[in-house]
């Protein structure tokens, strides 16, 4: 197999593909009308900033950023919107499947798939029932000019997936606040030496973690945006289903088609998720547990050491109170904990080895998303022009 996929690499190489560019004018009605003007996709929303000083830290450059992103202008999902798809090779023999769950900021989620997009992947969308009609406009209308996404509202994308045209190799799930770190013919190398392997989270769980499985909760309301929590009660659970042995992790995943396949059939599996169930955030435990199950594909063998989130490559997030333990500390701001990253994470974050992360917000800080854009393009171009020189 890995020779096929080393050939597979000299083939993609020759191919390009272009892609249509579809802008659209979303209307608080949530019909969509075509636009009577194109946005410049080049100057909209920029910032007058050098990204490849703030990549080398430059004091004055980053600086200069840090006064700009005070000057957010303010986001609406009103506005009229380019949903404009990049002209991109690399990747047409290796397809990949992304699922993502998305609330709000219709700008972000637009900005993190053309950042993915490819015209031989495969994108399911998941929004929130409660997000506003402006919000559930624009996926409708993004939906529209990707031919090759579909807008879904339920749980069940990876079935979905598994019935489309497309045959992905993987499978990686993603929120609106997630951000790529990696181009997406770097991806597929990545992926291509991972060789049916998955990759996430799974770590035999803590016994504080040992209790979110072991009792019973229950759904309550919360008092933040479209969140409920779970709240244990004193009732104590069965132990899981056929002696399954429990890992913990968190609810990001990259998996090989053949591990979704199998999850799909397994009777194991289907009895695991109903136990799931009425435990605190069963997304945690769920996948890094299957991973580990004996003879599912790609397993990780109960036997190996614990893999943390420093070691996954699917998502790099900064926890303030691991910060200047394990990180430098956030240039952004904290929310729950967790770092928007701000404009001087750049070189962090491009030289971790991790894939995507997580989060950003344009609210917080623009430039560090303009600039990771920038990155991205620029070196895919990279690529494909060494591509074309070694083909040639």
């Amino acid at each position: 197999r890995g020779a096929i996929l080393l050939k597979t690499w000299r083939v993609l190489w020759l191919v390009s593909a272009l892609a249509l560019c579809l802008v659209l004018k979303l209307s608080s009605t949530g019909r969509i009308i075509p636009a009577p003007s194109p946005v410049d996709p080049e100057t909209s929303h920029r910032y007058s900033v050098d990204c490849s000083a703030i990549y080398d830290m430059d004091p004055v450059e980053v600086g200069n950023a840090l006064a700009l992103r005070r000057r957010v202008p303010e986001e609406r999902d009103d506005i009229q919107r380019l949903y404009r798809c990049l002209h991109i090779s690399g990747g047409e023999n290796f397809p990949l499947a992304y699922s993502l769950v998305v609330h709000k900021s219709a700008t972000m989620v637009e900005r993190l798939i053309r950042a993915l997009y490819s015209p031989s992947n495969i994108f399911c969308i998941h929004y929130d029932g409660k997000s506003s009609e402006e919000f559930r406009a624009a996926m409708e209308g993004l939906a529209q000019c990707l031919p090759n996404s579909r807008l879904k509202a339920d749980l069940h994308c990876m079935s979905d997936l598994l019935k489309s045209d497309v045959q992905w190799r993987y499978i990686i799930n993603l929120c609106g606040q997630d951000f790529p770190l990696r181009t997406n013919m770097e991806l597929v190398s990545e992926l291509t030496r991972l060789n049916g392997g998955n990759m996430l989270e799974s770590s035999r769980p803590t016994q504080a973690k040992s209790q979110r499985f072991k009792y019973h909760h229950q759904i309550q309301d919360a008092n933040f945006e479209h969140q409920k929590i779970p709240v244990r009660t004193d009732q104590e659970k069965e132990p899981p289903p056929h002696g399954i042995e429990m890992f913990t992790g968190n609810a990001y995943f990259v998996l090989s088609r053949e591990f979704v396949e199998y999850t799909q059939s397994s009777d194991v599996v289907r009895d695991f998720l109903a136990w799931s169930e009425d435990t605190y955030s069963p997304d945690e435990h769920f996948w890094a547990t299957l991973a580990r199950l004996p003879g599912v594909p790609g397993e990780i063998p109960r036997s190996q050491p614990d893999v943390t989130d420093l070691m996954s490559k699917t998502r790099l997030v900064k926890w303030s109170y691991l910060e200047k333990r394990l990180y430098p500390r956030c240039t952004g701001l904290h929310v729950r904990s967790v770092c928007i990253y701000g404009v001087g994470e750049m070189h962090w974050l491009l030289n971790y080895s991790h894939w995507f992360a997580n989060k950003f917000d344009p609210k917080v800080d623009p430039i560090i998303i303009q600039c990771l854009e920038e990155h991205l393009q620029k070196k895919q171009k990279l690529l494909l022009s060494l591509a074309s020189r070694v083909c040639y």
